[in-house]
């Protein structure tokens, strides 16, 4: 039996989508509480820049948008091909450099905080 490298490809997709799951729900009701200006204390500007300044929220923030931004990407390439769109290769080629320097921008902000 041959053996596949879909588990290493697959695993960044469910990773994502466990994240999003999780976490987007958290988000968008913080982001609205943001615009009705009705923010947690603890949510304030000088707490949530130290946690991303520390190591692990650096790489907690990098993980959750990384994770997300490949999730998004594959899910993105199924919904192309549902809709008949068939040059697979370029699509996915495009959507997963676009994944790669999402990240990559990510990791370079996050280390200049």
């Amino acid at each position: 039996m041959a053996k596949s490298h879909k588990p290493v490809v697959w695993f960044p997709f469910a990773a994502g989508g466990t994240v999003i799951a999780f976490c987007m729900p958290v988000i968008v009701v913080l982001g609205l509480l943001a615009a009705l200006g009705q923010v947690p204390p603890g949510l304030s500007y000088e707490s949530l820049h130290g946690f991303a300044a520390h190591g692990t929220g650096k790489l907690i923030l990098f993980g959750v948008i990384a994770l997300s931004l490949w999730s998004s990407a594959h899910r993105l390439r199924c919904t192309c091909y549902d809709f008949g769109l068939r040059a697979d290769t370029l699509i996915a080629t495009m959507l997963y450099v676009a994944a790669i320097v999402g990240s990559a921008a990510t990791a370079m902000f996050l280390f200049r905080i």
